[in-house]
């Protein structure tokens, strides 16, 4: 049972430093609250070795990149990975432009990520080099599907136990996998993809998740994927006439705010493969 895992996120208040994108960082700090955490914004690379080093775990998101921001995550991954923290990548945008990919690559490269958390095509586009990413979006032709579920989980487990990270690809179908196992998840509204940032809340939730649960990191990622689809459902579920993605965005942050990890355990969709 998953709901445990976000109980022990509230009893334990981990402070996650975020590196996040300038279009989502205030919703990134807001969720991260809602599910127990405690936020911390800085990418100033003068900054972030102090900042990460009073931290539990790093959330690096690459979705809106310059060279200051850049320099930035590479100093705070390293002090991470020195201190054992818990780090999390959120390659958004990979496969679209040279830089992107480039950048989540070379982070890759150099820090050993605890997660990496993206679309479908964003993880291809690092796993195999054939991602076809539409913007930040994911590319329906890479979309997880029930006739290619099989060798979807085949990928995403071998990816795991290449680069010895927890993989999570979300989408209408999300898996969350090691080298051995995989949740094949089910939660969630596809409203949810109509709202910018939800991928990036998740990525600063699943921090926290990862950080307050270090001995099942596979674990603690599933349960936050399922209580960010849970709280997707709970949220467009109270939508009143005339509400629409803007009020639905505060109601999945008021969701997870108010979930409790029986809620959690009662309504996770997943399977195990």
């Amino acid at each position: 049972m998953l709901g445990k895992y976000l109980d022990i996120v509230r009893e334990k208040t981990p402070l996650v430093h975020n590196i996040t994108n300038y279009v989502t960082v205030n919703d990134v700090a807001n969720v991260i609250l809602a599910c127990g955490g405690s936020p911390i914004m800085s990418d100033e690379p003068e900054d972030v070795e102090d900042i990460t080093s009073i931290c539990g775990g790093l959330n690096i998101n690459i979705g809106t990149l310059n060279q200051s921001s850049i320099r930035g995550m590479h100093l705070a991954g390293k002090k991470a990975q020195e201190l054992h923290h818990a780090i999390l990548l959120d390659p958004v945008g990979a496969g679209a432009s040279r830089l992107r990919t480039g950048t989540a690559a070379d982070l890759l490269g150099k820090i050993h990520f605890t997660v990496i958390r993206g679309n479908i095509s964003e993880i291809k586009a690092l796993g195999i080099g054939t991602g076809t990413t539409k913007g930040v979006d994911a590319d329906a032709a890479d979309a997880v599907t029930e006739e290619n579920l099989d060798s979807m989980i085949c990928f995403v487990k071998g990816y795991a136990a290449s680069t010895g990270s927890v993989i999570a690809v979300t989408g209408a179908i999300d898996l969350v996998a090691d080298s051995e196992r995989c949740f094949v998840i089910r939660n969630g509204k596809p409203q949810m993809g109509k709202i910018t940032g939800t991928g990036c809340q998740l990525s600063g939730m699943m921090t926290a998740f990862i950080t307050a649960n270090p001995d099942n990191v596979l674990e603690a990622a599933a349960a936050a994927v399922c209580a960010m689809g849970l709280a997707g459902e709970i949220g467009y579920s109270h939508l009143a006439e005339y509400e629409g993605n803007s009020t639905y965005r505060n109601r999945i942050i008021d969701a997870i705010s108010l979930m409790t990890g029986e809620q959690l355990d009662k309504g996770a969709k997943y399977e195990i493969r």
